[in-house]
């Protein structure tokens, strides 16, 4: 799960697998495999560095 912020300032969590894919129109969209979409703060830079830290965290635990 990473953390993104709402355009509202509230933090949530999403599961980056669901990601289908992202994008700046100026807001970031974020459209997830279920067909939700989400607009929020963060920039598509961002998001995909917090994914990568993520995924890193969680091959820690699978060696």
């Amino acid at each position: 799960m990473i953390k993104v912020t709402r355009l509202n300032g509230d933090p949530i969590y999403i599961n980056s697998a669901l990601i289908e894919f992202i994008e700046e129109t100026p807001d970031t969209m974020v459209t997830l495999t279920t067909g939700k979409k989400l607009i929020i703060k963060e920039h598509v830079e961002d998001i995909i560095k917090s994914i990568l830290e993520y995924n890193a965290k969680i091959s820690q635990y699978i060696k």
